[in-house]
């Protein structure tokens, strides 16, 4: 059983959760309290708010189309808070609308490979943002925490020298929110359904079919970053220094 808390308890977000805790396979471990994911910081509550700023949080990088941003907004402007709107994903498609004949793992993996794909300039940016000091802490964050937040924190977690096993168990909690992001799709679009069974899940298999093809194409995260990021020694290193403890 994982010994570390994961899911951080706010009004209005329901996939806020710490990425620290995890080992590393040189022994170090991932620093509690200095990388977060989230679903939208648009949704943050007055006393959200205050319980958010009490975490000390120094950068957030907002996965989400601007379009998204647009329409559902951000986290105020703030002294000691960078915002970093970084959009990772080129082909927008949704979720709730497709056939209920998808079968969800095998599809979900495939959009994250359109991600790492697609997203190469924008997630390079986002792990140098991550590298920088005095960066920490961090939260990543897309509209639910799962998909856009789930492959950029799959890739730096793999950077940080994290078993695959953990990244998916990561990934995968996700699942544990599952009803209450439908359950909030449904009060923005009066009450329906989402079509697709699939809409909400974060099933186990599509983050281990995700990192299995870059393990096929490239060697691993590793290899993806360095042949298609240009992401070497240096950038992870970086990386690994701001968030590695021990």
């Amino acid at each position: 059983m994982d010994p570390v808390p994961r899911h951080i308890a706010f009004e209005r977000l329901y996939n806020f959760r710490d990425a620290g805790g995890y080992c590393t396979g040189d022994g170090r471990s991932v620093r509690c309290g200095q990388l977060y994911r989230s679903d939208s910081l648009a949704k943050l509550s007055a006393r959200d708010w205050e319980h958010f700023r009490g975490l000390g949080v120094r950068t957030v990088i907002d996965l989400r189309h601007r379009r998204e941003v647009d329409m559902r907004g951000r986290i105020p402007d703030s002294d000691g808070i960078r915002y970093h709107n970084i959009s990772i994903e080129h082909r927008p498609y949704d979720q709730a609308v497709l056939s209920p004949l998808i079968e969800p793992a095998r599809f979900l993996a495939d959009r994250y490979a359109e991600l790492a794909e697609d997203g190469m300039a924008e997630i390079r940016q986002a792990l140098e943002l991550l590298a920088a000091d005095g960066s920490a802490p961090v939260v990543i964050h897309c509209a639910a925490g799962k998909d856009r937040t789930g492959v950029l924190t799959a890739l730096v977690l793999g950077l940080l020298g994290v078993a695959d096993d953990d990244i998916v168990a990561d990934y995968a909690r996700t699942g544990l929110v599952t009803d209450r992001l439908i359950a909030e799709w449904r009060a923005h679009h009066g009450g329906k359904t989402p079509r697709w069974p699939g809409f909400g899940q974060a099933p186990a298999g599509a983050m281990r079919l995700f990192l299995a093809g870059l393990a096929t194409e490239y060697g691993g995260v590793r290899g993806y970053a360095a042949a298609q990021l240009g992401a070497g020694d240096s950038l992870v290193g970086a990386l690994r220094n701001q968030l590695l403890s021990g």
